[in-house]
Formats: C-alpha cells, structure tokens, sequence
C-alpha cells in the first residue's frame, strides 16, 4: 500500500485520469473529492461489498427462481 500525506486542497493523480483531493479535514474525517471519468465507479467500500454480495446472490439465482419473483410482482413491476 502506498501512503501519501496531503493537506487540504492538495491532490494526488491516479493513472492519467483520475485526480483525489482533499477537500477537508476536520478531527479524525478526510473529505475527499474524486474526479474519475464516468465508466469508472467510485464506491465506498461498504457500498462496493454490498454490490459484490448482490451480484454474487443474484449470480446463483436459477431461472425458476427468477419466474417465481416475476409471478409474485405481477406484470409491469419491477423486481426487487
């Protein structure tokens, strides 16, 4: 792992197009900003491992398993 130090308004440039500032720091908080192009996520790793769980759950999911959620939503709703 690479570890920097930044002060507030200093950046550090990931790769040629994705740019993390440190917008503020306030005790034991960093805000940070992230400038990335759109077809790169940007998640918080709570919110990443959420997705990967998700993905990983519905991945196992069997076509009789996603009728069975279509039947139960009726027509025109949408699955959970």
């Amino acid at each position: 792992m690479l570890v920097l130090s930044r002060q507030r308004d200093e950046s550090i440039i990931i790769g040629d197009n994705i740019i993390v500032t440190v917008v503020d720091v306030r005790g034991d908080k960093v805000r940070l900003g992230i400038e990335a192009p759109t077809e790169i996520p940007v998640h918080r790793h709570e919110v990443y491992e959420a997705i990967q769980r998700d993905n990983s759950r519905a991945a196992g999911l069997q076509p009789k398993d996603v009728e069975s959620l279509a039947r139960r939503n009726g027509p025109g709703r949408k699955t959970p």
